[in-house]
């Protein structure tokens, strides 16, 4: 079973940067469709980058493109989001996710393409 920790949420000023990591245990690392994803109470959980680890295809959210960047160290089985111009409605829980595949497959931004959730790591945008 996939298992994910996150860390690197914290409270930052607006125009701030942050870097999460997702560490992944007990499953082939470069096998796996992997996500970030936030949610602010109340509000569905949204999609905002995902990738591929077999070849590190990878998609964002437009709500993101240009500040986030999603990426991959194989050698520590870790994915990575990387935040920068953080604005206050970047607040939320962000959340890792991954879906594990014996074939090829794709980035998705949609929830449902993933069965494995981290714990989540709180991000607040202050202004």
């Amino acid at each position: 079973q996939v298992q994910l920790r996150e860390s690197g949420g914290d409270s930052v000023q607006a125009g701030g940067s942050l870097e999460l990591s997702c560490v992944v245990s007990g499953y082939t690392f470069r096998r796996l469709r992997m996500g970030w994803f936030r949610q602010v109470s109340g509000k569905e959980r949204e999609g905002i980058a995902s990738i591929w680890t077999g070849n590190g295809n990878y998609i964002y959210h437009d709500s993101v493109k240009g500040r986030f960047t999603i990426s991959q160290d194989n050698a520590k089985n870790a994915m990575y989001l990387r935040m920068k111009d953080l604005k206050p409605g970047d607040t939320a829980m962000y959340y890792c996710a991954a879906e594990p595949s014996p074939v090829n497959s794709l980035p998705t931004l949609k929830s449902s393409g993933f069965s494995s959730w981290g714990q989540g790591t709180q991000v607040t945008v202050s202004a």
